[in-house]
């Protein structure tokens, strides 16, 4: 016998998979009103209310003059637009992440910031047998990550402290006090680029630089990683500038003028 659990969970992917539908539906035919949506999707036109409602109060889409007739609301256009925003920056990047990668022999990532966590978007492998993981479409946490603490470096409070959230610890190595934290921060404006060595992973290294939209805000980070017992303090000295340099061009192939 299914436990409730288990039918709410079915329940909830199927008003999930219907709500898609009527979207999908209203892409197709422009405008469409309630009972031949409900035709469509063969629910009660009363569920086809309810679901349109949901997507109504969201933005995703909006009653026409006609009462009881629906179109795509401008809610879609948000999240199209934040869609093609990532998709031009990794169009924009990826050559400049690949002339990394070649250079350095190590792997490059691009993340950006969503949803107080860092979001892999793009990853390039310099050499393949140093990649042993795809991070693209993963979630990091900003504090043990060196692409973290570039996106968040310059964040003024309140923000910075409701982003960040939880400082939990990864491995013994992960910063967990916050205000040796504001001391990593404050060296990566300082320097340009942020480290962490064996905070998320132990045995990986990271180094990251920023990535500026045409307003000279932080919108990404692009990082090189590798084996920490090769990456000392030696090699970080030596491929920070490189990677400095690669957020830099994307900035610039995104608008951003340097300060002269």
């Amino acid at each position: 016998m299914r436990n409730s659990g288990t039918v709410q969970r079915a329940s909830t992917v199927q008003s999930v998979d219907r709500a898609v539908t009527i979207l999908e539906l209203l892409a197709q035919h422009g405008t469409a009103g309630v009972t031949s949506l409900a035709g469509e999707l063969g629910v009660h036109k009363s569920t086809a209310s309810r679901l349109l409602g949901a997507l109504e109060t969201r933005g995703l889409v909006e009653q026409v003059e006609e009462r009881g007739h629906y179109r795509l609301g401008v809610g879609i256009l948000r999240l199209a637009g934040a869609t093609n925003a990532r998709l031009d920056l990794v169009e924009q990047a990826r050559p400049i992440c690949r002339a990394l990668a070649a250079a350095t022999k190590d792997t490059v990532n691009l993340t950006v910031l969503d949803d107080g966590r860092a979001y892999y978007i793009d990853q390039v492998s310099g050499a393949p047998a140093n990649t042993s993981w795809n991070w693209v479409g993963q979630h990091i946490p900003l504090h043990a990550t060196s692409n973290g603490k570039i996106l968040v470096c310059e964040l003024a409070e309140p923000q910075l402290t409701e982003v960040l959230g939880e400082l939990r610890p990864y491995t013994a190595a992960t910063v967990t006090d916050r205000a040796v934290l504001d001391q990593h921060l404050a060296q990566a404006r300082e320097l340009g680029y942020a480290v962490a060595a064996d905070e998320l992973d132990l045995g990986l290294t990271a180094i990251a630089a920023a990535v500026r939209n045409a307003h000279g805000e932080i919108v990404a980070s692009v990082s090189v990683s590798g084996p920490s017992f090769r990456m000392g303090s030696s090699e970080v000295g030596r491929l920070a500038p490189q990677v400095i340099e690669a957020g830099q061009a994307v900035s610039t192939r995104l608008g951003w003028l340097p300060p002269t």
